[in-house]
């Protein structure tokens, strides 16, 4: 499988954590926070697979293009790049062997610590949930 990171996606990310558009959520819930098929379906006939392709730090250049397929370790909601997306990514990276995601999946991680300076955007599974 020849899956690289996206440097598309990777800066929209950066872009989104530096101005504060993430959510510092619990480390587990990214099964609960992640889009349903329906909403990613939505999203792509809203905005296309160009827009999609954004919320994954993975390319999979053996899938076609234009098929969810294609795109892998999603990190956000397509409004909020969300902490437990980018542990997510960041560990199954690492799994896979997939060290270019998995750095910086890191980064991103890095990035959204306050101890490290950031200002987290900090919400609760209820008012995510709600949100949707």
């Amino acid at each position: 499988m020849a899956v690289r990171l996206s440097a598309v996606a990777f800066k929209h990310a950066k872009d989104l954590v530096a101005s504060r558009h993430y959510i510092y959520d619990d480390r587990d819930a990214w099964s609960e926070h992640r889009p349903t098929a329906q909403q990613e379906n939505e999203f792509i006939r809203q905005h296309g697979f160009n827009e999609y392709a954004k919320w994954y730090l993975g390319i999979n250049d053996e899938r076609p293009e234009h098929t969810k397929g294609r795109y892998e370790f999603p990190y956000g909601d397509f409004e909020n790049v969300h902490r437990c997306g980018v542990l997510s990514a960041e560990s199954r990276a690492g799994q896979y062997k997939h060290f270019d995601i998995e750095k910086a999946a890191h980064q991103l991680h890095l990035m959204m610590d306050p101890g490290r300076g950031a200002s987290a955007h900090r919400r609760s599974r209820a008012s995510v949930k709600a949100a949707r």
